[in-house]
């Protein structure tokens, strides 16, 4: 079969762009021919590993075939990027035409039997309007469920467009639900195929001797992550033991933000920048600890690849966290309870303090379990990284694609 993968963003820098990644070299394993088109600033395009033997194609933002920076699919990209929010109808008018005119060509030049899109947003529904014909699923990754709400104005353009999909692919049964309260989507139109970890890298190393207690964030340099509360609470735990490793990259405000926080901290805060899986697997792999702070998640994979390396976790009761952790049964994980928040995804200014010392207290238990040298119940881990494994995963999307083209008559 030949597919191909829709994607708006750069595929390199985003949980998103991980996950279809993965997606694509599990289909290349399986047999299948693969096309990727994705969004990239001008410049090279990326080189990866998956697309060996592959096709591909770009559209370029930064002055390429759109004048104004990548739009991210979050309001704080690891780059430089537009905010949906804040472009004009004009815009967004080039933006849909620009990939319309790319995903003809691709589809002219790959003559692929099923597109498999990432968002259920405007690329999205640019394909479906321009490609009804054709048999069409996409993955949700709930930062589209967030550009839904943050947009009204646009929703008219992406809400019918989206309905009329083959089939939606949720990450787990609250978002799949939020699909349907949001776009109106039928449930029967809905699969909950989840999201899966690299179990051949992310494994169990030894860890460095204590103390210091090591600790890891991964993510985006934004608020959103909840990474300037994880700063804040660095600070109310001057007393213990514990360093703290800064994985990845923002932009603007919110980035300079984060680093004059992790600044104040000194040597007990390493800024790494962004990092490749292999790097993030050996510094998970001696790594004692990994925080998750995030205030909005779809299913944050981070998790498992910590999890899997032996790292004991503190995060967020998100639903995607809860859908992850829900065999869980000992002190491995600690999740918090989210203060009511203003925003999808920003807190009340008068709950800032709540929130740090929240995470100031779990990390202190976590690093109080790691300094009396109680290791992770290494069965506790393995029944939960079980269930996804990236092949399986591919396993239950694959299902999807065949439920596609049958509905349009294809077996």
């Amino acid at each position: 079969m030949k597919i191909l993968h829709l994607l708006s963003q750069r595929p390199e820098c985003t949980g998103s762009g991980v996950y279809l990644q993965n997606i694509i070299d599990q289909a290349r394993r399986a047999g299948h021919r693969n096309m990727l088109l994705a969004g990239i600033p001008a410049g090279p395009a990326p080189v990866l590993p998956c697309l060996e033997g592959q096709d591909s194609s770009y559209l370029s933002f930064s002055g390429g075939d759109l004048p104004f920076p990548v739009a991210g699919m979050s309001d704080v990209m690891p780059y430089a990027s537009s905010r949906f929010v804040e472009l004009d109808a004009a815009a967004i008018d080039q933006y849909q035409e620009a990939f319309a005119e790319k995903i003809q060509a691709a589809v002219d030049f790959f003559r692929p039997d099923l597109i498999h899109s990432h968002h259920l947003w405007l690329m999205t529904s640019t394909a479906r309007l321009l490609l009804p014909d054709l048999p069409m699923v996409c993955t949700c990754h709930s930062t589209d469920l967030r550009q839904y709400i943050n947009c009204p104005h646009l929703r008219e353009r992406v809400t019918i467009p989206c309905r009329n999909l083959d089939r939606v692919m949720a990450l787990n049964d609250e978002q799949a639900a939020s699909i349907t309260t949001l776009y109106g989507i039928a449930p029967e139109r809905i699969r909950v195929v989840g999201g899966g970890y690299n179990e051949a890298l992310f494994v169990g190393a030894k860890k460095s001797a204590v103390p210091p207690c090591e600790m890891v964030y991964a993510g985006k340099l934004s608020r959103s992550k909840g990474v300037p509360w994880l700063l804040r609470a660095m600070q109310r735990l001057d007393h213990l033991p514990l360093r703290l490793h800064l994985c990845g990259s923002g932009s603007g405000v919110e980035e300079e933000e984060c680093r004059a926080l992790a600044a104040e901290s000194g040597e007990r805060v390493i800024l790494h920048g962004r990092v490749s899986q292999q790097e993030l697997a050996e510094l998970l792999g001696r790594s004692h600890l990994f925080v998750l702070p995030s205030l909005y998640e779809g299913l944050p994979l981070v998790l498992l690849e910590a999890l899997a390396c032996g790292c004991r976790i503190v995060t967020t009761n998100l639903p995607g966290c809860r859908a992850l952790f829900a065999e869980a049964r000992s002190d491995l994980v600690e999740m918090l309870v989210l203060p009511p928040l203003e925003e999808v995804d920003k807190p009340f200014a008068k709950d800032w303090p709540r929130l740090e010392a929240m995470l100031a207290e779990a990390i202190s238990r976590q690093v109080g379990r790691v300094m009396h040298g109680l290791p992770p119940n290494q069965e506790e881990i393995a029944g939960i990284t079980a269930p996804f494994t990236w092949h399986g995963v591919f396993a239950r999307i694959q299902s999807v694609y065949g439920e596609a083209l049958e509905l349009h008559g294809v077996r």
